[in-house]
């Protein structure tokens, strides 16, 4: 369908270099490794082509493997759909309620974001993805959905077949001490593998009954979770914004009302803003079918305000007692900040002593903040910000007289 088509009329053939990178490395060699053992497996010790089950087993197994490079290609070189760049709202007085991309010189469409990565803003941006290279939003949200649910499934089937084919090969060799568990072997020893099971054939089925079970369990949930909020309508990250929502309206006493306004009251309604018979999800990625009491800006002058809010907060600076090299995992920090390092793909910051930074969110090792720079740099348009170990920094105190003082005669 789009995939054949988006392959061959390639508007821009360095999408091709996605495949260059970790993540789709390592996807691709757990998709190979599982589906060449199950269908080696099933063939030469368990399950012969030439009987029916044998047959439609080898047909499953093909399909799983069709089905799940399909989406996973989708999802990778489909894209999430980008926002034009310099794209301004055909009224302009609606863009004093978005916030403007100084990279991509526009404004940020209601549900984009702009992703670092990609150096792009993204329409309905989730989050981006390693295991893909790209982001995951918009135009692609329902084929890496759909890799989630077939992956798992496609993995638990191959699991099945390592688990059956050892057993089988096993029977004879070993006493597993059941007693209790009577199975019937009369098929099982009419049938002549076409190689011994050696060694080597085990510890690679092995290995890939580990890599199928891991990736049933890990992908699996990625499914569950990404599922929980598309039938609200949501994304990850509009999930964050909604509990920040919460918590600005909670620490203010504001009184507000805060509505998501894209959730449509149905989750079928929500199901199917993702998810069509034509692979193309609803909309243009720009405007948005939103809830009765809301409008295309709610959800935007809701962030507007929590970037406000971020701001009053992020006034107590930290300042650097350590020294830190920028290591994902370090070793000289501490066993909880090496294991408790944050699950993401965003920067961490070499830290020296005396930097100051504006800390705008942590967790109970590690912390999230902007470096603050000299005046050339902050000119030049340079900005450092990204994670380092709580324990590196401490919090700066302030004479508050002298700041109130200060800010007294600069208002007289």
């Amino acid at each position: 369908m789009n995939f054949l088509s988006t392959f061959v009329t390639f508007e821009n053939l360095h999408e091709v270099r996605r495949l260059c990178h970790w993540g789709p490395v390592i996807a691709l060699s757990v998709i190979a490794i599982c589906s060449t053992m199950s269908i080696l497996d099933s063939i030469i010790w368990y399950w012969p082509l030439d009987t029916t089950g044998g047959s439609i087993n080898f047909i499953m197994l093909i399909n799983w493997t069709v089905l799940i490079l399909y989406n996973y290609f989708n999802a990778m070189f489909v894209g999430p759909g980008y926002i034009p760049l310099g794209w301004k709202p055909e009224n302009q007085q609606d863009s004093q309620y978005l916030q403007y991309c100084r990279v991509c010189q526009g404004y940020k469409a209601p549900r984009s974001h702009h992703c670092r990565k990609c150096n792009r803003c993204v329409m309905k941006m989730d989050h981006h993805c390693p295991w893909i290279n790209n982001c995951c939003g918009h135009t692609n949200h329902a084929y890496f959905t759909s890799f989630l649910l077939l992956a798992p499934l496609g993995c638990s089937h191959a699991a099945i077949i390592f688990i059956m084919t050892m057993y089988t090969q096993l029977y004879e060799r070993i006493s597993f001490g059941w007693s209790t568990v009577k199975i019937d072997m009369s098929a099982v020893r009419q049938f002549q593998p076409l190689m011994p099971f050696s060694v080597p054939a085990f510890a690679a089925t092995l290995f890939a009954l580990g890599l199928a079970l891991g990736t049933t369990i890990a992908v699996g949930m990625l499914f569950f979770i990404q599922m929980k909020v598309i039938l609200r309508n949501k994304t990850s990250i509009e999930s964050w914004i909604e509990e920040k929502a919460k918590d600005r309206i909670q620490h203010y006493q504001t009184g507000e009302d805060f509505i998501f306004p894209y959730d449509l009251g149905s989750r079928w309604l929500n199901f199917k803003q993702v998810f069509t018979w034509s692979g193309t999800p609803k909309g243009d990625g720009l405007e948005w079918p939103v809830h009765p009491k809301c409008h295309q800006y709610t959800l935007t002058i809701e962030q507007l305000k929590q970037k406000a809010d971020k701001r009053v907060r992020s006034q107590v600076q930290y300042r650097a007692v350590e020294d830190y090299n920028g290591a994902c995992c370090p070793l000289n920090k501490g066993l909880q900040t090496f294991f408790r390092t944050p699950c993401t793909e965003e920067p961490r910051i070499p830290l020296s002593k005396g930097d100051t930074i504006l800390a705008t969110r942590g967790t109970k090792w590690w912390m999230y903040g902007d470096k603050v720079l000299s005046e050339e740099q902050m000119r030049a348009g340079e900005r450092i910000r990204g994670w380092f170990p709580r324990r590196c920094v401490e919090k700066c105190h302030y004479d508050m007289a002298a700041s109130d003082s200060t800010s007294d005669k600069k208002v007289n």
